[in-house]
């Protein structure tokens, strides 16, 4: 029995993540392996629309890279307000700035359709409150992407929490961040787009991270409860994707002490302006009476208790110990899938099954809460509790 395809309108999939993660990574592999497996084994088959401001891109993303992917083109739009009002639309999917997210879901939902969106779902707590008042009115299927609950080595710290390697955790530290070029040299254009880098259109390192950092520590080490923060714009001109130089007025550095209602210290340390000497882009260690681990996006290093070495203070001779050494890297037990694909299926299954999926809008203002919080204690040097 045929089963009728799923209709997801995908705005702003021209855009870096748009394109790679939504659309190469996670909504093409899933036509091309026949849709979404129900729990009933049949297959959910789905169509996107592809939305966006420009047409030439999204021309070339519709037809040229959906033919070479999937043997076929997908359909493409500049009118975002005939998706809105168009009875075959089920899911509207947003992965633009984050400045015009809240009209966008808004629209959205008041017209019936289910929304999946990119997060931060706004930039204030208010616009985000508003988002969940609206969802909880109007009772849509409503879902935000929090991709790096199933990075591989997030899973695997999760695996070494549940089996109790750890014993009793004491704290947590994370690294994240890179070195973002400036645009100053021809020969090393920035990787990320300028709005990333201007506080008026959604832009900052805090905004964009903390509701990161909100579901990653609520998820594996409990909620938090207060949070101390400070952050810095390191690099004052950039130049933007016209060649143009621009001042930045956002935060590109954002550095947080959180403490959780359990009484565990995370560390966070986030950057655009750090050049990395460490095993990937973001690294999370967790110490604990037991063992020790570090995962980043995709491994994971661990060290018993029994592994310990024994360093010994003394500046004046060369370490003897190689620190590197005393830790063991975990195997992967499973073939792990793109962490975007994952949570789409979890999503699609959710509208069409209406199976438990806890990533929802209300879930996603506590990240917008948390990083409002973090922008006060930076500006008044305060602790602030949530």
């Amino acid at each position: 029995m045929s089963v009728t395809p799923i209709r997801i309108a995908m705005h702003g999939v021209t855009g870096r993540m748009g394109t790679n993660q939504h659309l190469m990574r996670s909504i093409l592999p899933i036509m091309k392996q026949g849709g979404v497996k129900l729990s009933t084994g049949q297959w959910q088959p789905i169509e996107p629309i592809l939305v966006g401001r420009d047409a030439v891109k999204l021309k070339h993303l519709g037809e040229t890279v959906a033919i070479e992917e999937i043997g076929r083109a997908v359909e493409f739009t500049t009118d975002f307000e005939s998706i809105l009002d168009d009875s075959r639309i089920d899911v509207i999917f947003d992965a633009a700035s984050t400045n015009m997210r809240p009209e966008i879901l808004k629209a959205a939902m008041e017209r019936g359709k289910a929304v999946y969106c990119e997060k931060p779902i706004a930039v204030h707590e208010r616009e985000a409150g508003e988002l969940v008042a609206i969802a909880e009115k109007t009772g849509v299927k409503n879902g935000v992407v929090q991709d790096k609950l199933w990075l591989p080595g997030i899973c695997k710290l999760r695996t070494l929490r549940d089996q109790g390697f750890f014993g009793k955790i004491l704290g947590v530290r994370a690294e994240f961040g890179y070195w973002v070029f400036s645009g100053h040299a021809p020969d090393q254009p920035p990787q990320r787009p300028s709005w990333n880098y201007r506080s008026e259109d959604g832009g900052g390192m805090m905004t964009d991270m903390f509701c990161h950092w909100d579901y990653l520590i609520n998820d594996l080490f409990g909620p938090i409860d207060r949070v101390l923060a400070h952050k810095t714009t390191d690099i004052a001109e950039r130049i933007d994707e016209s060649g143009e130089p621009y001042l930045c007025t956002a935060d590109d550095s954002a550095y947080a002490i959180f403490v959780l209602k359990n009484g565990l210290t995370c560390q966070f340390n986030s950057s655009w302006s750090t050049r990395v000497r460490r095993d990937d882009l973001l690294t999370i260690q967790v110490d604990g009476t037991e063992g020790s681990a570090v995962a980043g996006l995709r491994d994971c290093w661990v060290q018993s208790l029994s592994a310990t070495p024994r360093p010994i203070w003394n500046p004046d001779v060369p370490q003897p110990i190689q620190f590197y050494d005393n830790w063991q890297k975990l195997p992967n037990p499973t073939d792990y899938e793109n962490a975007f694909k994952v949570q789409w299926e979890l999503f699609i299954r959710h509208c069409v099954e209406d199976t438990e999926f806890p990533w929802t809008i209300s879930s996603a203002a506590a990240g917008v809460r948390l990083a409002e919080a973090g922008a006060i204690s930076a500006r008044e040097k305060i602790w602030v509790t949530l």
